[in-house]
């Protein structure tokens, strides 16, 4: 089998990734072995050498395989990794993001029968057109362009043979990846963590699940003045085939190079619909990236995908609130109490209130410090280093803290859509943005009008 084609077969995935865990833990116990007779300096760069090379080969092996495997070198790439030497810990993250983008379609050779079984008939007799040469391709399925018989416009969202397999065995051995991911991120609750996808990716791979997100999203914002959100085509979806009303408009790449002003409001609607959809949904998307939106030629922004998501509680998404509200007053030791509450502190004692609060205040200061900011790729890199970096005045206590499920999403939402700005080079107030949101503020621009006006007209039911 070619290296780069990907392991079907659940020996075969088994072998993968037993061959990884055990290559890598007898070098790392050689490591340990050989750092008892080293300096601490030299037993510490040893040890971030090692750290970095079971990092390449995590990205190269997971790299190889579709489902859960990719999907979870995706998730990861949101996570810091304190064990990494520090010059390599962002290109790691970048080659794990990489795995969302840089996936290469299935030829619809071997897609056909699948469609036809799920839906009960022959191409021809359920399209009128439909084009085999994919313009999607992601982790676990790939999307077509089709014609109804009714001559609509749609997309055509197929689950890849054999993937349901795949991910079901990924899941299982996902569990012997837990102690070198561990290493990695020694704070991370890495058994919630893989509760959290293991949940998360089962949904995602029945697209009747995704429908219902999408429905009740798509219901939620139908007919807003900048959002759209396509239709389900109930009558053309199955568990493993999703059929949605077709969206053409501009990509990421090309918004990139709009006039500033035209990205500004780009970046300020991307926002505001992730942002909108967890407040009045309580649904968090945890697949937020540029390639799932379109600028419509209307101006309106288009979003897609809605597989990956996660109903937030409301008393957690709340108290979520509450703590960006106390970061923004500078209460430190209500900052230390939500943060204990939400789980993000296994040992609250250990941590001391006033550290707590400038963590979070120096991560988010984009959108905790009032004013207008103009963000740049740069200024993202920059903070997602102070973030994780030993430099920082904070790394200790990054070590000690962990990740919370609910929050992983939460988390990788607020991530994504930082990149996103961050790559639009947009610029806003974008604490007057975020208080509508955590602190129930007056609409800050005349997008936020607009919004305010359409909610409150709406009554918008809560998730299930």
């Amino acid at each position: 089998m070619p290296r780069d084609t990907p392991p079907t077969s659940r020996t075969a995935r088994t072998a993968r990734f037993g061959g990884l865990v055990a290559g890598q833990s007898l070098r790392w116990a050689g490591t340990r072995a050989a750092n008892l007779v080293r300096s601490e300096d030299r037993a510490d760069a040893a040890t971030g050498e090692r750290a970095g090379a079971l990092a390449r080969e995590l990205v190269m092996q997971l790299g190889q395989m579709r489902g859960a495997a990719m999907k979870l070198g995706q998730v990861l790439s949101t996570i810091d990794f304190t064990a990494i030497p520090e010059g390599d810990r962002e290109e790691f993250k970048q080659t794990l993001a990489a795995l969302r983008d840089d996936v290469k379609p299935v030829p619809f050779k071997k897609l056909r029968k699948l469609v036809e079984e799920e839906l009960g008939g022959r191409l021809d007799t359920l399209f009128a057109e439909f084009e085999e040469e994919a313009f999607a391709a992601a982790s676990i399925g790939q999307v077509h362009k089709a014609t109804t018989l009714d001559g609509r416009r749609v997309a055509v969202k197929i689950q890849y043979p054999g993937v349901a397999e795949a991910v079901e065995t990924d899941l299982r051995n996902m569990q012997v990846l837990l102690p070198l991911i561990k290493r990695l991120a020694p704070g991370l609750d890495v058994k919630a963590l893989a509760g959290e996808l293991r949940e998360r990716i089962a949904e995602e791979l029945d697209y009747e699940l995704e429908a219902q997100n999408q429905r009740a999203v798509e219901r939620a914002w139908r007919g807003h003045p900048f959002v759209v959100v396509p239709k389900v085509d109930t009558s053309l979806s199955s568990r493993r085939v999703l059929v949605t009303e077709l969206l053409d408009g501009r990509r990421f790449e090309e918004v990139k190079a709009l006039p500033e002003a035209e990205r500004d409001r780009y970046a300020e609607i991307v926002f505001r619909f992730f942002f909108t959809t967890l407040l009045k949904l309580r649904r968090c998307s945890g697949d937020p990236h540029p390639g799932n939106y379109l600028l419509l030629s209307d101006g309106k922004v288009g979003f897609l995908d809605f597989g990956f998501m996660r109903v937030i509680e409301p008393a957690y998404l709340q108290a979520e609130r509450d703590l960006a509200v106390a970061v923004t007053e500078g209460d430190a030791p209500e900052v230390h109490r939500l943060l204990s509450d939400l789980g993000y502190l296994p040992r609250p004692d250990e941590f001391e209130p006033e550290a707590l609060l400038g963590q979070l205040a120096s991560a988010g200061e984009w959108y905790f410090v009032p004013g207008v900011r103009r963000l740049s790729p740069m200024y993202v890199a920059e903070t997602v280093e102070l973030s994780s970096s030993p430099r920082s005045p904070y790394f200790d206590l990054m070590r000690r803290e962990t990740l919370p499920p609910q929050a992983l999403l939460i988390r990788r939402m607020e991530g994504l859509v930082f990149t996103v700005l961050g790559e639009l080079r947009a610029g806003a107030d974008w604490h007057a943005l975020a208080r509508e949101f955590f602190a129930d503020g007056e609409p800050s621009t005349p997008l936020g009008e607009l919004d305010a006006e359409f909610w409150a007209a709406r009554e918008v039911p809560s998730p299930v």
